[in-house]
């Protein structure tokens, strides 16, 4: 076997875990489910994740600032989140799939060991869930700067490998971030669809205090990308679009408000649709940032 056959088949491998480490646990969604919650980022999906991340057409460039700034100030006062941090976790990166010795090592979550990272999923026609959630995390990195928060970033591009999931959490840890949203987007089955958001529960570990704030956070966030975007609550996943999980590293390490969002299933050809065009992208970044606001006020 050639080494790059060989690495090939071990990203494969990895996209057999969740997008953030594995299969779920404690939860009734339907085993097609995917994104940070399992393995489709499955053998449907995985079949073409190499493909796609060598040849994923790249997301169009972030709005303009003028156009951001005018979009975040539509209905938004002066400044509301000065003195607010804020972390932005885009989930993967866009060479993970070079790199399957980094991410596929094992790491303690607590709960169980994991994997590092994974490569993500990706449309049918090849646009990878890591430019997706780049394009969306600079959007909203824009777009909450011109309200006055301090934001941070767990990568600066999408051309590295990582970080580790372990490593996310901490940088929203060591910021001491006032809330913090990993953003993703999902690989299940063709036919379901819409958006969900991923929360802590209780482990007996350093996420506890931080649960209920957690559950907060999330509430919000799914009521403002609900009106923002129009996307429906998730058809396969979840009660109402909200899914409690104890099994991904980048909840159960963190100790400051977190929640994971899968903006919706990649593998939908109408989501699909949507997450290719920029002006939905941004639309989905301005939820995201009111979601976040409306939780911070």
């Amino acid at each position: 076997m050639t080494g790059k056959a060989l690495a090939a088949t071990l990203v494969l491998c990895g996209l057999g875990a969740a997008a953030c480490g594995g299969t779920a646990q404690g939860s009734a969604a339907d085993p097609a489910r995917g994104g940070a919650a399992s393995a489709a980022k499955s053998p449907a999906a995985g079949t073409t994740q190499n493909a796609a991340a060598r040849s994923a057409p790249e997301a169009a460039e972030p709005a303009a600032d003028a156009e951001t700034a005018a979009a975040a100030g539509s209905s938004i006062g002066a400044k509301p989140l000065s003195g607010k941090v804020i972390v932005i976790d885009p989930g993967h990166n866009g060479q993970n799939y070079r790199h399957p010795a980094v991410i596929n090592k094992k790491v303690n979550v607590l709960t169980q060991w994991k994997a590092c990272d994974t490569t993500g999923t990706a449309t049918a026609n090849g646009y990878s869930e890591a430019a997706f959630t780049w394009d969306v995390s600079q959007r909203l990195v824009k777009i909450l700067k011109s309200r006055g928060a301090t934001v941070k970033l767990t990568r600066d591009s999408n051309n590295g490998v990582g970080p580790c999931i372990t490593e996310r959490a901490a940088i929203g840890n060591k910021a001491k971030a006032d809330a913090v949203i990993s953003v993703h987007a999902d690989g299940s089955s063709p036919g379901n669809r819409g958006f969900h958001v991923i929360m802590p529960k209780k482990i007996n570990g350093p996420v506890d205090p931080a649960v209920g704030a957690s559950r907060k956070l999330g509430i919000s966030v799914r009521d403002a990308f609900k009106r923002g975007t129009g996307l429906p609550y998730s058809t396969y996943i979840g009660s109402s679009a909200l899914d409690f999980r104890n099994d991904l590293g980048g909840l159960n390490l963190s100790t400051v408000p977190k929640v994971f969002i899968e903006c919706g299933n990649m593998k939908n050809p109408d989501e699909a649709a949507k997450f290719q065009q920029p002006a939905f992208r941004q639309k989905i970044a301005l939820s995201l940032a009111d979601g976040m606001q409306n939780y911070l006020k």
